[in-house]
């Protein structure tokens, strides 16, 4: 009795996983610190901190499910001497189930000041490698096609591109982080599939609450053909330049708390927690995700904390 009990319960964690997969399907991988790790979402964005910068980010999704997501990124960017021009590197390591999907690239960005009140205007470009790897060998999975006997190591090319407008105040950026259709693992059909082209659209703004807080509500869609767009919603209070805290909201997910503090004007660290707000709520612990930043003083210049 015992036993059948354990094989309905596991029955309906599954039912509910695919249900959840169906509406909201997970491709690229996703942060709630995309405020943060915006060079991850747009190619444009390298060099836009004016100074050397440095976003590691660790994300363990539906904690207390097996073969749940798990991400790592590191994006590196800076500024060259005449400054309009950015570099960057992306590293992101995504883990789901048997498969484990590495992103390497390159970004080089270009800016042009529009005015003389700060507005300026970047167009980016991105080339890398996508390494799709999987280990058919974890879990148990309903097909038995031939082609999925055997591992897979999958390596094939990515270029893409984005537009990033901002001042001090406000940005925008729009981007397709890749052109090159690849394959990917798709947790749904449990087998290997042909990843479509993403965009996204990012945006944020500052707003001067009194002397000490500012707040900054931003935003991230994605879109792909076939599929729900996904929309993140958040805002974030920053109090003395020092600590912020803020709640955020993705669309038919879930919803999170996040915090952060500047320990030091060259280094700081964040935390969100997920709750999620669908049927799978009931079977994991939410979702938890660190991002620490560490940045370089110019010299001849102050290194002042900026909230994007």
């Amino acid at each position: 009795m015992i036993q059948r009990s354990s094989q309905i319960k596991e029955l309906i964690v599954l039912v509910v996983i695919l249900i959840s997969t169906i509406s909201f399907a997970q491709q690229d991988p996703q942060y709630t610190h995309y405020m943060y790790n915006t060079l991850s979402v747009n190619p444009a964005y390298a060099g836009q901190r004016e100074t050397f910068s440095a976003v590691g980010l660790h994300r363990s999704q539906w904690v207390g499910i097996n073969g749940a997501p798990q991400t790592q990124t590191l994006s590196i960017h800076s500024p060259l001497r005449n400054e309009r021009i950015g570099l960057g590197l992306n590293v992101v390591n995504d883990a789901l189930g048997p498969a484990r999907e590495s992103f390497i690239d390159a970004n080089v960005s270009y800016t042009i000041p529009l005015n003389a009140e700060d507005l300026k205007l970047s167009f980016g470009v991105k080339g890398g490698l996508h390494i799709l790897d999987t280990d058919w060998s974890k879990g148990r999975y309903r097909h038995t096609d031939p082609a999925f006997e055997e591992n897979l190591n999958l390596i094939s090319p990515m270029i893409g591109a984005g537009l990033y407008m901002h001042t001090r105040k406000w940005y925008l950026g729009l981007a397709v982080p890749n052109f090159i259709t690849t394959d990917h693992y798709d947790d749904y059909t449990e087998s290997v599939a042909t990843e479509r082209m993403h965009f996204y659209l990012i945006g944020g703004y500052v707003f001067n609450i009194s002397e000490t807080t500012e707040l900054k509500p931003a935003f991230l869609v994605k879109g792909v053909s076939g599929a729900p767009i996904i929309a993140d919603v958040s805002a974030n209070f920053w109090f003395q330049k020092k600590l912020t805290l803020g709640l955020a909201w993705r669309w038919d997910d879930s919803v999170s708390a996040l915090a952060g503090f500047q320990v030091t004007p060259g280094m700081f660290i964040g935390y969100s927690y997920d709750m999620t707000s669908t049927g799978l709520n009931n079977y994991n612990s939410g979702t938890h995700e660190v991002t620490l930043r560490f940045e370089v003083k110019r010299l001849g210049r102050i290194l002042s904390p900026r909230f994007f």
